[in-house]
């Protein structure tokens, strides 16, 4: 265990230390084609090794965190959520949509009453903290399977309810890392609903990549073909603004 978690220790600080001077330089065009040529390499070598069914690391229920910080948006002020928030999420409805065959609008109540993984992980933010915490939630391929993929989906995006600068936040993956087995849709932090400022009432995890891909405040699950015209056609808020769009750890 020791040595992966170092190396995952060198990754985060490395990414921080990138990521803090990255948008200036990424607009640049030798920039951009430096850091597009090494997010290529960053992708290829973590396929290389480590294969799709490779499990980030799991810990004990006496190694959670005391605390679990939010982070960006921690209470969308948009009159829809608060409203939302108010009622207890009653009425939030996750929809599962785009190149499916069966689109699905799910109630929280039927989200908790599909089969469940429990997992305790650790959360690695590119700002260089990290907090592990007990998630809970069903397995994201399992909705994806319900739905239906149609042979053109290549990509899954997450919509959420938050947003920054102005911007509604959104994230993406492949389907590899949809149908990796610790990728859920969380409802739960460490046994209790999930707090607003963890993103309430649906998260991602996402647990083989930084924290900015594990979308909050989740809305909808659209299945796509290209991301190229969503956003900023990069495949999420912060890779629009520089941020790698493969950022396994």
């Amino acid at each position: 265990m020791e040595k992966p978690m170092r190396r995952r220790n060198f990754l985060v600080a490395a990414g921080a230390a990138l990521l803090a001077g990255c948008n200036k330089f990424a607009e640049s065009g030798p920039g951009a084609k430096l850091l597009s040529a090494a997010e290529r390499w960053h992708l290829g070598a973590h396929r290389f090794l480590r294969d799709r069914e490779a499990l980030a690391p799991e810990f004990a229920p006496g190694e959670i965190s005391p605390f679990f910080r939010g982070n960006g948006t921690t209470d969308p002020q948009s009159p829809a959520y608060q409203a939302h928030a108010t009622q207890g999420f009653a009425e939030w409805r996750l929809a599962v949509g785009g190149l499916v065959e069966t689109p699905m609008a799910l109630s929280l109540d039927n989200i908790r009453r599909l089969p469940q993984r429990t997992q305790i992980t650790r959360h690695d933010c590119v700002e260089g903290w990290s907090a592990i915490g007990q998630w809970t939630g069903p397995q994201l391929s399992l909705l994806l399977e319900a739905a239906g993929l149609r042979p053109e989906a290549k990509y899954i995006l997450f919509l959420c309810a938050d947003e920054l600068n102005g911007d509604r936040y959104y994230e993406s993956i492949d389907l590899i890392d949809a149908f990796h087995p610790q990728t859920i849709v969380a409802h739960s932090l460490n046994g209790e609903p999930l707090p607003i400022r963890n993103g309430a009432p649906l998260r991602m995890r996402i647990e083989r990549q930084l924290g900015y891909k594990h979308a909050k405040y989740l809305t909808a699950i659209m299945a796509v073909a290209s991301l190229d015209d969503i956003g900023g056609g990069e495949g999420g808020y912060w890779e629009d603004r520089g941020y790698q769009w493969y950022a396994g750890i």
